[in-house]
């Protein structure tokens, strides 16, 4: 058996379900009524799209800056030192912001550079892991400078692996390290339904996990792109998923309502909605399902006007790649715990003690927006507040990037609480890290 797989497949899954009453439930930060505020661009911040004037949506009395300017700005991490770290994938580096005097613009240098495709940051003490798309490096991190650099995980697969043949869909890895050292990282799938990765070494469409002194291991199984990677309050590790594309309607009914069953049929209106984002607490072993299961938001399965639901919501057989649910047995897979819209694409996730505002405690998701659906699904910024033991329903705290056309000057990808209390948001569509302060 294969070293990535054998140590963490054994042994089944085990996975205890928050089981909350109505008090409970209801027991979550309110959902605000947002407000507009205009982008305030800082000094030297103003080129396009800025150059007019840009109104987002967010909670009343909350401020939203151009804090500073980073093409193609991705993921985020405060280093010890209270400086913010920004991944450029195309660039090949992370740039290092160190905050100044009020409303001006940070300090921007060049960290490190020469990488490939460099995309997720962690910290553990003043050590920094960077993952790019063949690595996880580990650097010491001191006073704005790196220092002994050692890969510590090698061969991840990407675009320029063999036996891919330049045809990886999903390259860029994301990695969150544990208390007690343990590493976790994103491995992306080749395609939209590319069944193969499953059974490839490393395993892709995976999470793998590297104990201290350890070899990587799959911690957890089809997870098709699970770019959002961060670890909760108790310790746990939660993803984010971008899910499939284009699924065929699994039902034997009649969907559109022309008298015939639609089962096995791509439809846009049925397609805009299924299968949702997965926000998935993961266990060892535990397995999300894709290409064989898609994650159901139907309150009343194969209804085109069935309410959605994503919350604690069971997984269906996926009618392409699993007609006879005989390559997986959706029905014994653990209900997914929380989770998006489809085609949000949810990219950075990030766990916060206590966002300003009356939110309290929970996971900040920035939420790129959708290429394939009609209409599309609008970027933002969002928010699951941590209750319980686990993650509530979805609030939205900042949108208004998309216009009523579906066109977009801007794109989330993540957001972090800093050490003022502020939150700092990546964009890598305008080329910004946004500052919004809470009221």
């Amino acid at each position: 058996m294969k070293t990535f797989t054998a140590a963490m497949m054994t042994g089944g899954l085990v996975l205890t379900l928050a089981a909350c009453s109505e008090a409970e439930s209801a027991a979550v930060a309110p959902v605000a009524t947002l407000a507009s505020t205009t982008v305030r661009p800082l000094d030297g911040t103003g080129d396009a799209p800025f150059d007019t004037e840009r109104q987002l949506q967010a909670p009343p009395g909350w401020t939203v800056s151009v804090w500073s300017r980073v093409p193609g700005a991705r993921l985020l991490a405060w280093t010890p030192d209270n400086r913010l770290l920004v991944s450029r994938p195309k660039s090949g580096d992370v740039i290092a912001l160190t905050p100044g005097p009020a409303d001006t613009p940070p300090a921007q240098q060049t960290l490190v550079s020469g990488l490939n495709q460099p995309h997720g940051l962690a910290f553990s003490g003043d050590t920094l892991y960077v993952a790019e798309s063949n690595q996880v490096n580990r650097f010491t991190y001191r006073a704005g400078a790196l220092s002994d650099r050692q890969v510590v995980v090698g061969g991840l697969p990407d675009a320029k692996s063999p036996e891919l043949g330049g045809a990886y869909a999903h390259a860029l890895k994301s990695v969150a390290v544990g208390a007690d050292g343990t590493l976790y990282v994103s491995v992306g799938s080749a395609g939209n339904i590319s069944a193969e990765d499953r059974d490839a070494t490393p395993e892709r469409a995976s999470i793998l996990r590297i104990t201290p002194g350890g070899r990587p291991e799959t911690f957890a199984r089809g997870v098709r792109n699970g770019t959002g990677l961060a670890i909760d309050p108790d310790g746990a590790v939660w993803t984010a998923v971008n899910h499939r594309d284009n699924t065929g309607f699994p039902w034997d009914s009649d969907y559109d309502g022309d008298g015939t069953s639609d089962q096995g049929e791509v439809i846009q209106d049925y397609v805009n909605d299924h299968p949702f984002e997965q926000l998935a607490r993961l266990t060892p072993g535990r397995d999300l399902g894709w290409p064989y299961c898609n994650p159901d938001p139907d309150a009343d399965p194969g209804s085109a006007a069935s309410p959605l639901n994503y919350t604690n919501r069971p997984f269906v057989r996926d009618i392409q790649t699993n007609p006879e649910g005989t390559k997986l047995d959706c029905a014994a897979l653990p209900p997914t715990e929380q989770g998006l819209g489809a085609h949000s694409a949810p990219l950075g996730l990030q766990f916060s003690e206590d966002l300003p505002g009356g939110y309290g405690p929970g996971a900040l998701v920035g939420v790129h927006g959708s290429w394939n659906r009609k209409p599309p699904r609008p970027p933002e910024v969002s928010f699951f507040p941590w209750r319980n033991g686990t993650l509530a329903p979805q609030q939205t705290l900042l949108t208004g990037f998309q216009s009523a056309d579906g066109s977009r000057w801007g794109r989330p990808v993540m957001a972090v609480q800093g050490p003022d209390g502020a939150l700092y948001v990546s964009d890598d569509a305008a080329g910004a890290v946004y500052r919004v302060v809470p009221a």
